[in-house]
């Protein structure tokens, strides 16, 4: 049976153009995602590619510019929800635009960072955005030389490698300690994963201990373990520092989930939260609040400085000035574990 065979050719920028009553130039700028055509006309464009089926070719696009649509986001990891609230903030900064982000996973490895924004390189992302501001000197020599921009975030740093949208975590481990200071406590711990795992958590520890020095108080025992902060940690080790630090009033952690874990061993033992033992963490997750003793804790603001980063990136290609150093800011959380 004869039929209608499928055409050979794709739709053209051209076809799309004539079916809006628009130029090709107008096409282009809607592909772009750039902010000089009127919502109308844009909403019209969109409509007829809807219509025509019109897939555009990125590919070449992307030759044709010498640049992608791709925005390269590079984060430790994807265990923590940490990590993935900054992608959805990244991911609502790009809506309605031609950008994507395409995720590379450090696992906290800074030549594995390095490796992966070489290859990420080779793509010609229309931009970078890194979760820290620590990195190899070659990383840092190969994203000064790249003319795309470059955002650290999470972390502060007044002297970026191009932009940085981040808190200060020493800051918010400093007002930790104060605010637990001021309800008379005494005897400190630290609980959390190793240091050279987790660059924002020693911060936030040295923070915490600078507040302390100012008292003449010192943690009486910090217990590091070489593994990611998660709940299994704080559990399976909060007995051994409550072993090792007889008479702690406090047990800071270095993030919420740590916590949680170290909050389970306690109900778990009959161990009175916070007559017997008080905690307190960082990063304001849902399982803070959620615990049956509310934890305190600070919040970091991680889906803004995602959705933040991303604005900043799509700012600079748009040839507008850019803030070269925003303070995202924190927010201390008050809960009954201490």
């Amino acid at each position: 049976m004869a039929g209608t065979s499928k055409p050979n050719k794709s739709l053209t920028i051209e076809q799309v153009a004539a079916a809006a009553g628009v130029s090709t130039m107008t096409v282009s700028r809607v592909l772009r995602g750039t902010d000089n055509v009127a919502a109308d006309t844009r909403k019209k464009v969109k409509a007829c590619m809807e219509e025509l089926g019109y897939v555009h070719n990125k590919i070449a696009g992307a030759l044709a510019a010498s640049q992608g649509t791709q925005i390269a986001v590079i984060v430790p990891s994807l265990d923590s929800i940490v990590f993935t609230e900054l992608l959805a903030g990244i991911a609502a900064g790009l809506n309605d635009t031609v950008y994507q982000q395409v995720i590379g996973i450090s696992d906290y490895d800074l030549e594995r960072e390095l490796d992966i924004v070489r290859a990420m390189m080779g793509w010609r992302p229309a931009g970078f955005i890194l979760a820290g501001t620590q990195h190899m000197p070659k990383t840092k020599r190969l994203l000064e030389a790249n003319a795309s921009p470059v955002v650290e975030v999470m972390e502060l740093t007044r002297n970026p490698i191009d932009i940085c949208v981040g808190l200060d975590q020493r800051k918010a481990g400093k007002v930790m300690a104060e605010h637990l200071l001021n309800k008379s406590y005494k005897r400190f711990a630290y609980l959390g994963t190793d240091h050279t795992i987790d660059r924002s958590a020693s911060l936030r520890c040295k923070g915490f201990q600078s507040a302390l020095h100012k008292h003449d108080i010192d943690f009486e025992h910090q217990l590091t373990v070489s593994d990611l902060s998660g709940i299994s940690l704080g559990r399976e080790h909060m007995p051994h520092l409550l072993e090792a630090c007889k008479g702690v009033e406090v047990v800071y952690c270095s993030n919420d989930a740590v916590a949680a874990g170290a909050m389970m061993h306690c109900l778990y033992a009959g161990i009175d939260i916070p007559k017997k033992v008080a905690l307190a963490s960082f990063s304001g997750m849902e399982i803070a609040s959620a615990m049956p003793i509310p934890i305190t804790t600070v919040r970091s603001p991680r889906f803004e400085m995602g959705k933040l980063s991303a604005e900043r990136v799509l700012a600079r290609l748009q040839g507008k000035k850019v803030t070269r150093v925003t303070d995202a800011g924190f927010e201390l959380i008050e809960g009954l574990s201490a």
